[in-house]
């Protein structure tokens, strides 16, 4: 087996696909095997949307197994992008579906404040400054703030289209708008557009 991995590893993943596809079995094990890890990183930034951590990582392995199936090497750039997109993809339709899914604190589980998604477009100010630091807060500023957290989620489900809902939870993840697009199949700019909407929502929320 170790001279079959061997192998293997001297192969670009198009062409170990096109060996499965001929009959070459145990190519399934090694790439699902080999792409693991980006399963297991999904599914830790997907954990915030409140689904099973073990649950993302069994809906990712059938996302990357779907994206073997249906990788097209004529027409997707590369194994590793139509992957991680399918991977993605999944683990989110599993989220909607399990009806867990909860909008939290924005500020305790995702970096807002710059880093790679602020400028995402025109406009693309950052969420971090339009929330309260909690850090040194009295018990009843505790108190506060989590009838104000719950303001908010309630503003959330009630002022944002479920599309820009959906914008901002995969935008939680970490995710740039041109991802969120692909994940949930809409044009990028439209997407884009939507980010900054729920962006002056949020403000004017609070």
């Amino acid at each position: 087996m170790a001279g079959r991995q061997e192998e293997y590893g001297q192969c670009t993943d198009g062409e170990l696909i096109d060996r499965l596809r001929r009959g070459e079995g145990p190519i399934m094990d090694y790439i699902l095997d080999k792409y693991k890890n980006l399963v297991r990183s999904k599914a830790k930034s997907m954990f915030i949307l409140g689904a099973d951590r073990e649950d993302l990582i069994q809906e990712g392995m059938i996302g990357l197994f779907k994206a073997v199936r249906d990788f097209d090497s004529g027409r997707d750039a590369s194994f590793h992008t139509f992957a991680e997109l399918c991977v993605s993809r999944q683990m989110y339709t599993a989220v909607q579906a399990s009806k867990r899914k909860k909008h939290f604190p924005l500020n305790s589980y995702v970096p807002l404040d710059g880093g790679e998604n602020a400028g995402d477009g025109p406009g693309g100010a950052d969420l971090a400054d339009l929330l309260a630091d909690r850090a040194e807060l009295s018990p009843e500023e505790l108190f506060l703030d989590k009838e104000r957290v719950a303001y908010l989620e309630e503003a959330i489900e009630r002022e944002l289209s479920e599309f820009e809902r959906q914008v901002l939870d995969l935008y939680m993840t970490g995710m740039r708008y041109t991802e969120i697009a692909k994940v949930l199949g809409r044009d990028e700019k439209a997407t884009d557009n939507a980010l900054q909407r729920l962006k002056s929502k949020i403000r004017r929320m609070l």
